[in-house]
């Protein structure tokens, strides 16, 4: 696997072309590859901001399914459950934005499919995916890493059940998140800080299985599992969770 970061101007909410701003930076992409996006830009594209001084804790009420206090951790942050996934403030970010809230994108997974198959068309190309990327937080780890926000034109994860180990003790459980582990390693090139670079291209992927088209609703349910299914449904249970804003259109 290789993956090669793209270098762009300083984006904004001036920049409210997503696709201009691919058409721009993006020159090349080959049969098999993956670009990967930063989440950010999607939503300054989008102009999905709001002003630092607008009240950061109701924003994250409104955009998550279900929030925690601020008051149960040590550092004040709301940890939230967004489009399925456990996230600190629902995703909402005050880094590299010029002193304004960004928020998650809306329709991430649109996005994603509408890149694609945009791309594929300017660029001949049958095997091409996308990931809308972020970063998250650990339970028991220090530092971010990056996380799938949305994919398109490639199986999300490698299904091993009922396939042979080395020794031919046959797997009951294993999956491999392929798009987090994707968004995983682009986040870590593309950076956290003033790198600039919220593109990227991996490539020489044999481990993917491409696809020449859109995620069906069934392969999207398949990546997500139900708080009370979860392995850790004792720990997620187990906290005063409040419904929030988003719960309601999830649902």
């Amino acid at each position: 696997m290789q993956i090669s970061p793209i270098r762009t101007h300083t984006i904004t909410t001036t920049d409210n072309d997503l696709l201009a701003i691919l058409d721009r930076y993006v020159h090349q992409l080959s049969e098999g590859s993956v670009l990967a996006v930063t989440s950010k830009i999607v939503a300054l594209a989008q102009g999905r901001v709001a002003s630092a001084t607008a009240d950061k804790q109701q924003l994250i009420e409104d955009e998550a399914e279900y929030w925690l206090s601020p008051t149960q951790n040590q550092y004040h942050v709301t940890l939230t459950i967004k489009d399925n996934m456990l996230i600190p403030s629902a995703g909402i970010d005050e880094s590299n934005s010029d002193r304004q809230l960004v928020l998650w994108p809306a329709d991430p997974q649109r996005v994603a499919n509408q890149i694609r198959r945009h791309l594929s068309t300017r660029f001949n190309l049958r095997q091409l995916g996308v990931l809308i990327t972020d970063s998250k937080t650990t339970p028991l780890r220090w530092g971010v890493t990056g996380v799938a926000v949305s994919h398109s034109g490639f199986l999300a994860l490698n299904d091993y059940i009922g396939r042979a180990d080395l020794f031919g003790r046959p797997l009951r459980m294993t999956k491999v998140n392929v798009a987090d582990a994707l968004a995983a390693a682009a986040v870590l090139v593309m950076g956290e800080g003033d790198e600039q670079t919220p593109l990227a291209v991996i490539h020489d992927l044999p481990f993917v299985q491409f696809q020449e088209r859109d995620p069906t609703p069934q392969e999207l349910a398949a990546l997500h599992i139900a708080i009370d299914d979860d392995l850790f449904a004792p720990l997620l249970r187990s906290v005063p969770w409040q419904r929030g804003g988003a719960a309601s259109s999830a649902s």
